[in-house]
């Protein structure tokens, strides 16, 4: 059942429905250009370790790396989450005021957190200890660019956020030559973070906009409806990520973390755009849901769709590259990764299909509806990774968490399902009463 619609939505000329493709197609091509450069720039930061650094390095580095998945997640959920529901296509003004108090509540969160990990690490020492005190000195770089990628969608300007990427990808080249000639895991969280704070302060400078520190607090009142809730909604998805790590870690070894990680850079074009899909789906889903709301089913069926089929034929491919050029490339870590490729494909499939979903609930504002969601699935994806490894080791892990994420996209389409039939029935409703 689809939401009622004005006749307004449904005489629109063909022309203006073309020209309003075109517009929705030319944002798309400019997010998944954003996209690509940023799958490559993970797969390479991910491969230059690998090979840098041999395994149980590697598997320090992702331990670094899932750690600073969690604390983004916070990030996006306090301050650009919000943002891009409620401030995607809105006048320049009210974007740009809502852009620098966004920006200034994502920095606030890395300078907090930032701190705690730098004391966190120091304080521990060793190789993860010094790692994890690198990763909380550049977390401000790192979190503000990401936080201009998100407005800078937003505001429709893709363009800006791709060319941003790019800045970042190309300083990210010379600093990783530096890390490897200097050594150590810490060496290479550094550079990776350098690169993103040279991309952070260009963000200032195509904006036009500082963030706004003193802003904070104003910007989580007002959203505090959503930003919590989806607070702990990305905090369930990175901390699921963080204790399958620690927990594959403890049961199999370091090696083992490095394994599983190597296996996610081999499907690593999806899997990026997994990560930061919401840069662009969110934003147009809502632009759909407010100038054709019908349609906002069949469009996050498409999306999730399309992400699963071509994370099936990346699989595929896959599955015929010669062992010579997977270790040129993964080095010691090719061997174990590539028995995984299958149930890392299906894993990315599933997650893909639910992607979806949670675009049209995000752009209904569904946020109890996806938080119920994304819990389950977190659960889901801890207790199969988890439940996997302590049964098959790494193997065992790779499956557990292919199944636990396509039970979790059914799981999200039930509550988009229910979230559109509810809305279909408040708007009779309102219709009834006019």
């Amino acid at each position: 059942m689809t939401p009622m619609t004005t006749g307004k939505e449904r005489t629109k000329d063909p022309a203006a429905r073309r020209s309003a493709g075109r517009a929705v197609a030319g944002r798309l091509s400019w997010g998944l250009a954003d996209q690509a450069v940023c799958s490559l720039t993970n797969f390479a930061v991910g491969i230059y370790v690998a090979r840098s650094a041999g395994l149980a390095a590697f598997g320090v580095f992702s331990l670094a790396w899932v750690t600073y998945g969690v604390v983004l997640g916070v990030s996006r959920g306090l301050a650009t989450d919000p943002l891009m529901v409620r401030f995607s296509g809105v006048p320049a003004a009210d974007w740009r005021t809502a852009a620098a108090r966004s920006t200034g509540t994502a920095l606030g969160v890395a300078l907090t957190v930032g701190a705690v990990c730098a004391a966190a690490g120091l304080a521990a020492g060793g190789p993860v200890g010094t790692a994890f005190a690198a990763l909380g000195a550049v977390l401000p770089g790192l979190l503000l660019q990401d936080a201009w990628r998100f407005t800078f969608f937003a505001a429709g300007t893709g363009r800006k956020a791709f060319a941003n990427d790019l800045l970042g990808g190309i300083a990210l080249v010379p600093a990783m030559v530096l890390a490897a000639r200097a050594g150590g895991v810490a060496a290479f969280v550094l550079a990776w973070g350098a690169a993103a704070g040279v991309a952070a302060g260009y963000g200032c400078l195509q904006s036009g906009i500082r963030p706004r520190l003193t802003a904070v607090r104003g910007w989580l009142r007002a959203h505090r409806d959503l930003g919590y809730r989806y607070l702990v909604e990305n905090a369930g998805v990175a901390g699921a990520a963080q204790l399958r790590a620690y927990g594959l870690g403890a049961i199999a070894g370091l090696g083992a973390v490095g394994v599983i990680r190597g296996a996610e850079l081999l499907l690593g074009p999806f899997l990026a755009v997994l990560m930061g899909l919401s840069l662009v789906t969110v934003a147009e889903a809502a632009r759909v849901l407010r100038q054709a709301p019908h349609r906002l089913g069949r469009f996050c069926l498409l999306l999730g769709g399309g992400q699963a089929a071509g994370a099936l034929l990346w699989g595929a491919a896959l599955l015929l590259v010669p062992d010579r050029a997977g270790a040129f490339v993964l080095g010691d870590v090719w061997p174990g990764a590539a028995e995984l490729i299958v149930p890392a494909a299906l894993g990315v499939a599933g997650a893909g299909l639910g992607v979806g979903a949670a675009a049209g609930l995000r752009a209904l504002a569904a946020a109890r509806r996806s938080l119920r969601s994304q819990l389950f699935a977190s659960a889901c994806y801890v207790g199969g990774g988890l439940g996997g490894a302590a049964l098959a080791g790494t193997s065992g892990s790779a499956w557990g968490v292919a199944a636990a994420t396509v039970t979790g996209s059914a799981v999200w389409w039930l509550e988009l399902r229910s979230a559109l039939r509810e809305r279909h029935r408040n708007t009779l409703r309102e219709v009834r009463t006019s």
